[in-house]
């Protein structure tokens, strides 16, 4: 768990929201929505947790409906059947910043990504205008992968990485915080791709349009309960995804 660490009054510059994208996550919704909020309650007195649930069957919908009945500081958007991580993120990036937020971070609902990094990910956005919690860098680790899971992502990785010509260590992670600005140039409406291809294309449009991007360590824990997302289509997708994005690279600047 990270040490969470007071954030000086200056900082962060406006609202904080955090997305947050489910599809039966009925069992880890609770202790996440409880993570995130005392996180940010230590560091930014105007924020939001944005649950966006795809119409879950096992009822998570109507939990996050429960909690934010309980807390004001908690939303939830619903739609109407599973279309995708891509699109429940931009769904949730669009009302986020409709809403006036500054800063817009994401992450997973799995307890995979530690809500006690939130801090770090916020400070770190003082000086950049995208910051990705990196498994990959110096001080990064995952836990509770075995080597098959370890080889994808470490390959994926280093796949987008060289077909991109990026320095980005994760380009695969889904733990992030962009400053409003660069959703704002980012055009939304042209992003199709979900799973790791998402990650891949929003941080890669990010650095063509310009944008101040950085790493920094991140523990990453498989989840502990529910099924995982993962799935061949994810994989072949970003195997295609990345080409495409380089070779229509002029379009994105």
């Amino acid at each position: 768990m990270a040490i969470l660490q007071p954030m000086p009054r200056d900082w962060p510059p406006g609202p904080v929201w955090v997305v947050l994208p489910t599809y039966n996550e009925r069992e880890n919704l609770q202790p996440v929505v409880a993570g995130v909020r005392a996180s940010l309650a230590r560091v930014a007195a105007d924020h939001t947790l944005l649950v966006v649930d795809d119409s879950s069957p096992d009822g998570t919908g109507a939990l996050a409906d429960e909690l934010a009945a309980r807390d004001p500081a908690v939303r939830v958007l619903h739609r109407p059947r599973k279309q995708g991580l891509g699109l429940a993120y931009i769904a949730g990036f669009r009302l986020a910043l409709a809403e006036g937020a500054a800063l817009v971070i994401e992450m997973d609902a799995d307890l995979s990504h530690d809500p006690g990094h939130l801090p770090a990910l916020i400070e770190a956005a003082r000086d950049a205008d995208l910051v990705l919690g990196s498994r990959y860098v110096p001080g990064g680790a995952v836990r509770n992968w075995g080597a098959a899971r370890r080889l994808v992502s470490r390959g994926g990785c280093w796949y987008a990485r060289v077909v991109l010509g990026l320095a980005v260590k994760d380009l695969t992670g889904g733990f992030k915080c962009f400053r409003r600005e660069v959703l704002e140039a980012i055009d939304l409406g042209q992003v199709r791709s979900q799973g790791y291809a998402f990650q891949v294309e929003l941080t890669y449009r990010a650095i063509q349009n310009g944008f101040r991007v950085k790493e920094i360590p991140i523990t990453f824990t498989d989840r502990r309960v529910g099924q995982s997302k993962m799935s061949k289509r994810i994989v072949l997708e970003a195997m295609w995804m990345v080409p495409t994005l380089r070779a229509g690279r002029r379009r994105y600047t």
